[in-house]
């Protein structure tokens, strides 16, 4: 892999410049001084807390969100508790957007995961237990601190920790309907320079549904349309298993040494039989089919990192150093018995494995200081190396003692990633204004190798990424936020694969190395406002986006349909978004959140004669009822309007959860949680263009009952006073960095 060295030296002169700009910039106290209390690390500006149902928290880029109320956050799923947060939505099969945009950077920790890239991340977060968190960040539009993947924003989740002096920890354990369970413990110990902690958990989920599937393909001689129809039931059971374990120690005042290592497994099983048949434009059978198959699904994720945070001399003054080593690995097998009655008769045997892994490296260097006039810079280089392979293999036969491999079904694909990144952001207050300027360096280098087509290809680019936040006090209680981010959104390793992939005999999928990131450029104008107990937010948002990576679907013919990848010339969308956190009496509360967002798609290389545009609207209600000090009622739901696609739309849905939470004692907790109480949530998807009609509907069984309770033991309630590290919005400092001490 090469790289150029003008650009290398170009970015290394923007970090360093920055540096010794902070460090000339106000002369540093005495390394002999003694250490300061530990500030607050959140950016200058008005902090507006909610103590309400959703507990919110904001700052000048960013809104947290505690999860403490939420019941399913008891019984649930991560994906789950997304549903319930303000400006996201969460599909059926988990796949998460935020304001409509599904281009969405997670992280944990203020740390991105090979967890949750990927075709299969929607049903990772479907499997990884939600009480493991404490709050969810929500950033649309983040600093240049941040990387800018992502083009919709981060959400970032936070994870529980013990903070009881001593040793402290909790369990945790549900069961519910069709054999679903999970269970959680958490362990720490606290002494004076040494903290250990750790987590385990564990669940099992099982979902049954159905997927119908309608087509009609234009006749270009004869202007009619072939229409054919499949229906696929399937049953899928899915367990999860976490594990993470921490150690902090703290050489002296100044220097703390921290190290972490965590593993998930997600494991899906499922069984399904699907029935085809294709007409032709006269109604007549041409081609009919029954497949059966067995599934699984297999993805784990390995990784240590290591911290070093040194305190310098004066308010604020510190340099961090983080590196961490992950490994993904991610397997898809399926074996199928097939059986053809049109055209001819036949019978055949197919196993198809579709496999990658994903090694990626980060290091992380950052300088913090606090100048004359309490204003903040914030100086960093980041490196960060991802390494693809891709191995799909497949093999056809009569049966199963007479397998031969599939030329169509193997094939092997490498993709190597290697971003290089400066840096920097001043934050200043001027009164009642506070302002925080950003930008970003970056020069990434591509190499692909389509290994069994020998197709290879290298290319590069550098690029600036600007960022500004404003914030202007009104009050006491009330601000005004104004900010503009540049963003970009990579194309996954896989869709930067050229060779057609095969899914089902009527489906295939092909990526293009080509492919070009999408630029998006988001604009944002907040008022809040907080009046005792009662919490309000209002945001108009604006992007424009180009470039933007989407799917395409097209007929080969036969009833055969080929899934591709491409860049739309342009897009553009804006919203206004509400959100309501109030008590109507002391013992009732709610939180409604909604948003009414407008979008379009120049979308004329897909079909249409012009642009296409649409409205949505969505939102999420919750009535919280402490009907006596130790019971706790809670209704949830939330609804998705129409949403525009760049060749259809999806239909509505919405779900409804209740929630009941008894408190036995100040250690021991039960609840009962029932989710998709109406059973109405589903996936509908209409593709309406002149040559290409399809309308694909995914029921899929989500209601469940759990019974479940929670023990703590230990320290409870009794703060140790030498870590504050409190996992809200500030634990992963605007600018970066690794979390106060």
């Amino acid at each position: 892999m090469t790289f150029p060295t003008r650009r290398v030296a170009l970015l290394a002169a923007t970090g360093l410049a920055a540096i010794s700009a902070a460090a000339n910039a106000q002369t540093a106290t005495t390394s002999s001084a003694p250490a300061k209390k530990e500030q607050s690390t959140q950016v200058q500006g008005v902090t507006v807390t909610a103590p309400g149902a959703q507990d919110i928290k904001t700052s000048i880029d960013r809104r947290s969100y505690s999860l403490g109320k939420d019941l399913q956050a008891t019984t649930g799923s991560v994906a789950d508790v997304l549903r319930n947060v303000p400006s996201v939505q969460v599909d059926v099969q988990g796949n998460v957007s935020l304001r409509g945009d599904s281009n969405v950077t997670i992280m944990i920790d203020g740390k991105p995961s090979g967890m949750f890239k990927g075709e299969n991340r929607g049903q990772v977060l479907q499997q990884i237990p939600a009480s493991q968190f404490e709050r969810v960040e929500v950033m649309t539009n983040p600093s240049a601190a941040f990387s800018p993947e992502g083009t919709a924003g981060i959400i970032n989740l936070i994870t529980k920790q013990q903070r009881g002096v001593g040793t402290t920890g909790s369990v945790r354990a549900n069961i519910g309907t069709g054999g679903r369970k999970n269970g959680s413990v958490t362990l720490a110990r606290n002494t004076k320079r040494l903290t250990l902690s750790g987590d385990a958990g564990w669940r099992r989920d099982k979902a049954k549904g159905e997927i119908t599937d309608d087509r009609q393909r234009l006749d270009a001689l004869s202007g009619k349309y072939a229409t054919s129809h499949q229906k696929i039931g399937f049953t899928s059971r899915g367990q999860s298993y976490n594990a993470r374990a921490g150690v902090d120690y703290d050489l002296d005042k100044r220097t703390r040494l921290s190290a972490e290592g965590r593993y998930n497994q997600v494991i899906f099983r499922s069984d399904a039989g699907s029935a085809y048949e294709g007409q032709d434009i006269n109604g007549a059978p041409i081609a009919r089919f029954q497949r059966v198959g067995d599934g699984e699904m297999r993805r784990s994720v390995a990784g240590l990192s290591g911290d070093l945070r040194r305190k310098l001399g004066g308010e604020d003054h510190e340099f961090t150093l983080h590196t961490s080593l992950e490994r993904t690995r991610d397997r898809q097998i399926t074996l199928a018995d097939a059986f053809t009655q049109l055209p001819t008769v036949s019978n055949y045997v197919e196993r198809v494995r579709v496999g990658d892994e994903l090694i990626q490296g980060r290091l992380k260097a950052e300088y913090k200081k606090t100048l004359a006039g309490g204003a903040k810079l914030v100086a960093g280089y980041e490196l960060q190396v991802d390494d693809n392979d891709y191995d799909n293999y497949g093999a056809r036969g009569p049966n199963l003692g007479a397998l031969s491999v599939d030329p169509s079904l193997t094939n092997q694909f490498k993709y190597d990633q290697t971003v290089h990144a400066a840096y920097v952001t001043y934050n200043r207050a001027f009164g009642d204004w506070t302002v925080m300027p950003g930008l970003r360096v970056e020069e990434v280098t591509i190499d692909t190798n389509q290994v069994t087509s020998n197709l290879k290809d290298s290319y590069d680019y550098l690029r600036v990424y600007p960022s500004l936040h404003v914030q202007y006090k009104l009050g006491d209680t009330r601000q005004v936020n104004a900010s503009y981010s540049r963003r970009i959104q990579r194309p996954a390793a896989g869709d930067l694969n050229p060779y057609r992939i095969y899914q089902d005999p009527y489906n295939y999928r092909q990526g293009d190395p080509r492919l070009k990131p999408q630029t998006t450029d988001s604009f944002e104008v907040a008022y809040q406002t907080r009046k005792g107990y009662n919490y309000y937010l209002g945001t108009l948002y604006w992007r424009e986006a180009r470039d933007g990576v989407t799917d395409v679907v097209r007929d080969l013919g036969g009833g055969v349909l080929l899934t591709t990848k491409a860049n739309l010339a342009k897009s553009r969308a804006g919203g206004l978004e509400l959100v309501a956190n109030a008590r109507i009496t002391p013992k009732v509360s709610y939180t409604i959140s909604g948003s009414a967002a407008w979008n379009e798609i120049g979308a004329t290389d897909l079909g249409f004669a012009d642009k296409r545009s649409a409205w949505t609207v969505s939102g999420y209600a919750a009535l919280n009822v402490q009907a006596t000090p130790k019971d706790f009622v809670q209704i949830s739901g939330f609804a998705i309007g129409k949403r525009l696609t760049p060749q259809g739309y999806r239909e509505p849905t919405g779900m409804l959860n209740l929630g009941y939470r008894h408190k036995f004692n100040d250690r021991l907790s039960g609840v009962v949680t029932v989710q998709d109480a109406l059973k109405t949530f589903g996936d509908k998807l209409v593709i309406d263009t002149v040559a290409l009609k399809d309308r694909r509907t995914m029921d899929l069984d989500l209601r469940a009952i759990f019974v479940g309770f929670t023990y703590g033991f230990g320290g409870q309630g009794v703060l140790n006073p030498r870590r504050p590290r409190e996992p809200a919005f500030d634990f992963q400092p605007p600018a970066g960095g690794v979390g106060p001490m």
